[in-house]
């Protein structure tokens, strides 16, 4: 048992989370693991400790930006997965009388790619190939590129603040910790509080050049890029990247222009495209490094003949470097010194060391995911020997890092049973029961989120709905098992990707549907974001009718359209609440609908009798459809967004009305019929009425609308 280091356990923070045990202590904050006790479900709970020896005048500066940096996290992780979400904040008084802030994170069960790596050389398994550590670290580049965008640093990219969730080998998630803390440590240390030995912002064994030597210019989104190749290259070798045994040593490597830590310079087989890209990430003077990791990783991914991936949000192609004026990124050739062309297929990298052969070869689950982030087909992975890399009857359930320690000689083998727990780990974990891991459902995929299941009555048997034409009557009894949900509408630039791949029909960006007039084709079909992928690739697809949605899911997603049941449970739950965010009446923040821009558009633009209405008098900032995820107030229990407004969305079933049925177990509907179902009002909804989760519209599968979309599900 781990001591108590601030004594919370046995206490209850904020009136609801009950402090049940400390599950990891580093240099800056200690987490335990607490439950929600009206929930009942357990949560993280990081207690930041290291403002002891701060100034009292500048103590309440600092609490307030570590709240600061708390919010911000809350956003990033609303619109990312691979970050670790952020539940709640404020502040304590510990028994000694200090004020000291905490965080509330999700809890994860799972385990640290240090742990991983650990694991792996510990049982003499072959380090992966340069596709695989592509697709394992996607999603981390992914996170690191939505922070770069709205210029946030995270500062400690490293293994240890890198968990899997689920089988790292198999279905599995990745999630990004400790955003945000490393800016609050800075800040404090420039206070002159003291620090004990081993204890610093950042890790030294992941340190771009600037972090030991500030005189090369200041930390940013370009010191992530760096932390983020060097771990890169460690997946590939199986070991650190830069070795040294003392800071000084590792000053003097990281800054090193003779020799960078790159896979040519560890003897990995790259071709040179792809080490001219590793050079740029990890050149000695941030002016000469990528600015941001979507720009690193769309250039290694291109390198590798992979695409660039779709869905990443970049930062602005024209960010100015640290210290200089202007310094836009430089596209791939910049980089290839003159060389035309990628090679045909990817090169195989493996490391300078002989393992044994007879492990079982990667599953297609590694392709799989490949394929969902590129914008070109994925090639088909190499085999590499690799045994089941989980070890049945344990499962490690680690919450979130802590550490921000250092670590200087390299990592240490791990005890018998289980991951070394150290403040270099930069994580806390805690072993659970074999029957916990044996139960566990498949992760879902980066894009979507588990929805668990459960009982709810479909449908509504309101008079006022009855009345507007809903069909949404009787409410019927469902029971449903788990499935994933996209968290966001698929995009525009999604599409694009699978039609670029030759997996979609290229987009036909025209309205289509009985009766349409020249008038109404020259409205609306300028609305089809098709027509505009460089402008609107973030908004959702639409235009598109009910074949190209199924097939994208299918192709691009490994699943298919949801069904109502499953399209319904998600964006109300079990509570039979009236809209996905509660029973609130919509109002501009919440979703995107027809506000004051909208029927100024509509007032410009006349359809007669077709007069688009106000759902809100107010304006809600988009006169059609909106970014995905731009409301995410609105957002389900289950964390989906847009699940009503912006688009209205297929799903799989033909229509048909409902009868009193008995309980139904995961519905599918009728086998045919003469139209299908779309669920949730567009940005034209003018009715509260249609942006009810029990509402129901019918449309032909061949027609096309500036007003439908969809997002895509998958068993699990």
């Amino acid at each position: 048992m781990q001591l108590d280091p601030l004594s919370l356990v046995g206490t209850t923070l904020a009136d609801k989370y009950i402090v049940e045990s400390v599950v990891g202590e580093g240099g800056f904050a200690v987490v335990y693991r607490a439950t929600h006790q009206v929930w009942k479900r357990p949560v993280a709970i990081k207690v930041f400790k290291a403002l002891g020896d701060v100034p009292p005048a500048r103590r309440q500066q600092l609490l307030d930006d570590f709240v600061r940096e708390g919010a911000l996290l809350a956003e990033l992780s609303e619109r990312s997965t691979a970050i670790v979400q952020a539940r709640d904040i404020g502040t304590l008084a510990l028994p000694q009388g200090d004020e000291v802030p905490y965080m509330v994170l999700e809890w994860l069960d799972g385990e640290t790619l240090e742990a991983v790596l650990h694991r792996e050389l510990h049982d003499d398994i072959e380090p992966r190939g340069l596709l695989d550590a592509v697709v394992l670290l996607g999603p981390v580049a992914e996170a690191l590129a939505l922070a770069h965008q709205k210029g946030i640093a995270h500062r400690d990219v490293k293994p240890g603040n890198v968990f899997v969730v689920g089988d790292v080998n198999g279905e599995h998630n990745v999630k990004l910790l400790d955003f945000g803390i490393a800016k609050v440590v800075q800040e404090a240390e420039k206070e002159g509080f003291r620090k004990t030995a081993g204890q610093s912002s950042f890790t030294p064994l992941y340190a771009a050049p600037e972090q030991f030597d500030r005189s090369l210019g200041g930390t940013g989104p370009w010191t992530d890029v760096f932390a983020l190749a060097l771990v890169l290259v460690e997946v590939l070798l199986g070991r650190e990247a830069m070795r040294g045994d003392s800071i000084v040593q590792l000053a003097t490597v990281a800054a090193d222009r003779q020799r960078r830590p790159s896979p040519q310079s560890h003897g990995l087989l790259v071709s040179d495209d792809v080490e001219a890209v590793f050079l740029k990430a990890l050149a000695v003077s941030p002016e000469a490094r990528y600015q941001d990791a979507g720009a690193f990783w769309v250039d290694l991914r291109l390198a590798l003949d992979l695409g660039a991936p779709s869905g990443f949000t970049l930062a602005s192609a024209n960010a100015p470097a640290p210290g200089s004026a202007s310094a836009p990124r430089s596209p791939l050739s910049s980089i290839r010194g003159g060389r035309a062309g990628l090679s045909a297929t990817p090169s195989s990298v493996r490391a300078d060391r002989t393992r044994p052969s007879g492990h079982t070869p990667l599953e297609v689950a590694a392709t799989a995911r490949v394929e969902e982030l590129s914008a070109a087909p994925a090639p088909p992975a190499p085999p590499r020997g690799r045994g089941g890399l989980v070890a049945v009857g344990a499962v490690v359930a680690v919450v979130a890092a802590v550490g921000l320690g250092v670590t200087l000689k390299g990592r240490s083998p791990p005890p018998p049973g289980g991951p070394a727990v150290t403040a270099s780990a930069s994580a806390a974990t805690a072993s659970a029961s074999a029957s916990a891991s044996a139960s566990a459902a498949p992760a879902c995929p980066t894009s979507m989120l588990a929805i668990t299941g459960g009982d709810f009555f479909m449908g509504s048997d309101a008079a006022d709905e009855q009345k507007a034409g809903a069909d949404s009557s009787p409410a019927h009894p469902v029971r449903l098992g788990p499935y994933c949900l996209d968290e966001f509408e698929v995009t525009a630039a999604e599409f694009k990707a699978c039609s670029d791949s030759g997996k979609c029909k290229r987009a036909t960006p025209t309205n289509r549907w009985d009766g349409i007039t020249a008038k109404q084709q020259k409205l609306y079909d300028p609305i089809c974001n098709a027509n505009d992928y460089a402008g609107r690739g973030a908004h959702p697809m639409n235009c598109v009718d009910w074949q190209e949605a199924q097939n994208f899911c299918v192709e691009m997603r490994g699943g298919r359209l949801p069904t109502e049941a499953e399209w319904e449970f998600a964006a109300r739950g079990s509570d039979g609440r009236i809209y996905p965010w509660g029973d609130q009446a919509p109002e501009p923040g919440l979703l995107n609908a027809c506000g004051a821009e909208c029927t100024a558009w509509g007032r410009k633009n006349p359809d007669y009798p077709n007069v688009l209405a106000p759902m809100y008098k107010s304006d809600d900032g988009f006169a059609h459809t909106s970014p995905v995820g731009s409301f995410p107030r609105g957002k389900t229990s289950h964390g989906m967004k847009d699940m009503v407004g912006n688009v209205g969305e297929w799903v799989g079933d033909f229509f048909a009305n409902y009868t009193n049925a008995p309980r139904l177990t995961d519905p599918k509907g009728p086998d045919k019929g003469a139209s299908r179902v779309v669920r949730g009002g567009g940005w034209n909804a003018g009715n509260p009425m249609w942006l009810r989760p029990t509402y129901r519209f019918a449309a032909e599968p061949v027609d096309r609308s500036h007003g439908v979309g969809f997002r895509c599900a998958k068993a699990r």
